[in-house]
């Protein structure tokens, strides 16, 4: 595996010195770095305008409170684009409808350069997630459009409600839980069942044992970890054997399928017999797990809780389904088969009625994606230098555009904060960029949607919920923005009530 000896030596050798010596030192490197290198900074005549006082202190609220982070840098500056510095990385932040044109064209603005930097949530192994060639990203994407294209698709919808009602049966008849756990790890679950293999989706002890190693990578993204990580403070040590661990865990997945010779229908087949490196293969899956769950497990615990929340929506997303269910009547395969079951019934429904057919469902995720995807969109300059408002882009600095400009612009969408699936489609060029806009569109939006749209359907018609708060009093909770992965509300105020319905999950 490509880990360079000398930081497992050098993470050896700092671990055995006590934990105030481990701290003592990342934060003294830490802060003489940072001071350093604020002393140097300088501007020219047309770059944006540079927040006040010294950059060190923008390192901790980027990452903890990104949301009024970035707002404050507006009111401060009084300017739509402004310009920071992470340590020795300079960082420009746009807004308004002419910069939100150029962020999502301009050729020189490379979105996996912007992401290695600025977000630092992905595990990082050399050659197979980071430092890629171009011909192995492109192959990737290749393989990723291939996975949703319409027969895979398809195969999937009975494995992925399947999974879901296993999962939902594990429940009870009634209880209460927290979406942002329960939710989330059955998207986990079933991004693991579309983007990897059987070997792991059907080990359910394995597929926890990735959701806690990945969450671990989450916990360890911190200041130091992202802008240092040469360092080895502990939290970059937590990051490091949990990504070996996922490597590991992919690798033995990928050895049993070839020693077994067995043909299996599932991504990791179409990977061999599309005769990739053994390199693609563990990037394809270590990545974009990640990537799908954590963007569509958000979604998912919000459309969750926004449906909760509003009976008429629940009401009529479960007529809808009620409706495919009547164009697809199911029809016994035998004596034994179960002509009650809902994921049964639903499996029979084809993919083409998923997209085409399903206006309230499609209402729902949209409406949620704009109020609930706390995304900040980062991209790195390659060159050549460009202007964006007159004000100037250097080569190599990185550029990062606020979804919340644009959705939650009150000027395009009355009391943004509102969940209205009702609203009509803002009519500013890229007036909505859920999946994305211009040159970089969402490469897994059809999975996320097809996810999204079958734990809808099995939740409002398997079951009846609301959200509720701490007490058990209704709720409509508010996103939080400044949680950049998930949008939680304040802990403890948001929760599902729910009790199966009569009909057999």
């Amino acid at each position: 595996m490509p880990y360079s000896v000398g930081l497992q030596s050098a993470a050896t050798a700092f671990l055995s010195a006590g934990f105030g010596t481990q701290f003592t030192l990342a934060v003294v490197i830490f802060i003489a770095i940072s001071l350093a290198l604020s002393s140097i900074e300088r501007s020219e005549p047309d770059s944006p305008a540079s927040l006040p006082g010294y950059s060190i202190f923008s390192i901790h609220p980027f990452f903890r409170r990104r949301y009024d982070f970035l707002n404050w840098g507006f009111h401060a500056t009084g300017q739509s684009i402004f310009q920071f510095k992470l340590l020795r990385n300079t960082v420009i932040v746009v807004s308004g409808e002419s910069a939100r044109h150029t962020f999502f064209t301009a050729k020189g603005l490379d979105l996996t350069e912007g992401f290695k930097i600025l977000s630092g949530a992905i595990p990082m192994v050399k050659g197979v997630t980071s430092d890629l060639q171009s011909r192995r990203i492109a192959l990737i994407h290749k393989r990723l459009a291939a996975a949703q294209r319409n027969a895979p698709l398809n195969n999937l919808i009975p494995a992925i409600l399947e999974d879901s009602r296993k999962i939902m049966e594990s429940w009870g008849t009634s209880g209460t839980f927290d979406p942002f756990d329960r939710i989330y790890s059955l998207i986990f679950q079933t991004t693991v069942r579309s983007l990897s293999c059987a070997e792991i989706a059907d080990d359910p002890a394995v597929v926890a044992r990735l959701k806690t190693l990945y969450d671990t990578l989450d916990q360890g993204t911190t200041p130091a970890t992202v802008l240092l990580p040469w360092i080895p403070t502990p939290a970059m040590i937590k990051k490091l054997w949990a990504t070996k661990e996922i490597y590991d865990i992919v690798v033995r997945a990928i050895d049993n399928r070839e020693k077994s010779g067995i043909s299996r229908d599932d991504t990791l087949q179409m990977l061999i017999d599309g005769g990739d490196e053994r390199l693609v293969m563990v990037g394809f899956i270590m990545g974009l797990l990640i990537a799908g769950a954590r963007a569509t497990g958000t979604t998912a615990c919000w459309l969750m809780t926004f449906i909760g929340a509003n009976p008429s929506w629940r009401t009529k997303a479960a007529a809808e389904i009620e409706s495919l269910l009547a164009a697809h009547p199911f029809i016994s395969s035998g004596p034994c088969s179960d002509s009650e079951s809902l994921a049964a019934h639903l499996s029979t429904i084809p993919l083409e009625s998923w997209e085409s057919s399903t206006p309230v469902l499609d209402a729902l995720i949209r409406e949620t994606t704009r109020v609930a995807q706390p995304h900040t969109a980062m991209r790195r300059n390659l060159g050549p230098e460009i202007y964006i408002d007159g004000k100037l882009i250097p080569t190599g600095a990185y550029v990062i555009y606020p979804f919340s400009d644009v959705h939650l612009d009150p000027d395009m969408y009355p009391d943004p904060w509102k969940f209205d699936p009702d609203r009509q489609p803002a009519k500013a060029e890229f007036g909505y960029v859920g999946w994305g806009g211009g040159k970089t569109l969402c490469l897994g939006t059809r999975l996320a949607k097809l996810e999204l749209k079958l734990l809808t359907a099995m939740f409002v018609l398997g079951f009846s919920h609301s959200t509720v708060d701490s007490t058990g009093a209704l709720a409509t909770p508010t996103p939080n923005w400044n949680d950049i992965l998930m949008c939680k509300p304040e802990k403890g105020s948001c929760f599902v009530k729910y009790e199966r319905s009569e009909r057999s999950l």
